[in-house]
């Protein structure tokens, strides 16, 4: 499925809130550290700071990436909305506006470990968790375009 993407505005910010929260709550290894107004709050500020994109289909917006430059903050798709290509989708359109990207992800999310992978994401580093705020062991994942290379190569 392929969807519409286009920056996120301020008007999303409760959909995008309510996307984190119910992501929150779909992993049992996640703690519930924020309520669904201060997800709601915090996706306003990077709405804000003109970091995300969402995905549209048929009206809806079905998924989402913030990024400041190269660091990948975070990428949703809504539950009912996953497997059809739309993080993809969000992921390849960052993929084109910079030259490396790079995120963090725990340990305990092997899906995701695995999307990253297969969009030619590399393990940087591994964490014991002390520096996020959910105190959970996590990986930092990088991806470098291949025409980047290739031209210092």
């Amino acid at each position: 499925m392929s969807g519409v993407l286009r920056a996120a505005r301020s008007t999303d910010s409760g959909k995008l809130g309510e996307m984190l929260s119910q992501a929150v709550l779909a992993n049992a290894w996640k703690p519930q550290i924020h309520s669904g107004a201060q997800d709601i709050a915090h996706m306003g500020d990077l709405i804000d700071r003109g970091w995300v994109r969402v995905c549209e289909v048929l009206g809806e917006v079905v998924g989402f990436i913030a990024r400041s430059d190269a660091m990948v903050q975070s990428l949703y798709v809504r539950k009912d909305a996953q497997g059809q290509g739309i993080g993809t989708q969000l992921l390849e359109d960052a993929k084109q506006r910079v030259d490396h990207l790079e995120l963090w992800t725990f340990q305990a999310n092997t899906g995701a470990q695995r999307f990253y992978q297969r969009h030619g994401f590399s393990e940087a580093e591994r964490t014991d968790g002390t520096g996020n705020e959910e105190g959970l062991p996590d990986i930092r994942f990088v991806w470098k375009s291949p025409k980047k290379e290739n031209a210092h190569g």
